[in-house]
Formats: C-alpha cells, structure tokens, sequence
C-alpha cells in the first residue's frame, strides 16, 4: 500500500515529511520576495529607497542561506 502511494504521488519520488514542505513553503516565499524586491531595485531611481531594498536583499539571501544548511 505504501509504494503504491509513493508511486503514484511523484513518480517513485518519497513524500516529504511536514518539516520540509514547512521548510519549502518558506524558502518559496522567500524567493518570491527576493523577485519583487530585484524588481523593485531595477524600477527605483530614489537611492535611499535603493539602499532599504539591498538591505532587504541581504537580509532575505541570509535567511535563504540557513535554509539551504550553509549558514
């Protein structure tokens, strides 16, 4: 019972334990900030706008970096 239940979840791949989807949805989270806040740095042409959002930046690749166990 339990193969066919993996089988048919994602082609022979295990399910994730409900650490790691939390994991997951917080590193995609993290990278869709991480996209807005580019863009944002590409549209701004106020620099102290642009120093608050590298800021951020940084902030979001730190918190990306503990997640991926390199930090």
């Amino acid at each position: 019972m339990e193969s066919a239940k993996e089988q048919t979840s994602g082609g022979g791949r295990r399910e994730l334990t409900s650490e790691e989807k939390e994991t997951e949805r917080v590193r995609q989270g993290l990278m869709l900030s991480r996209t807005y806040i580019l863009r944002q740095i590409e549209a701004s042409t106020n620099e102290r706008y642009k120093q608050t959002l590298q800021h951020a930046l940084s902030e979001i690749d730190q918190k990306l970096e503990k997640l991926d166990g390199k930090g």
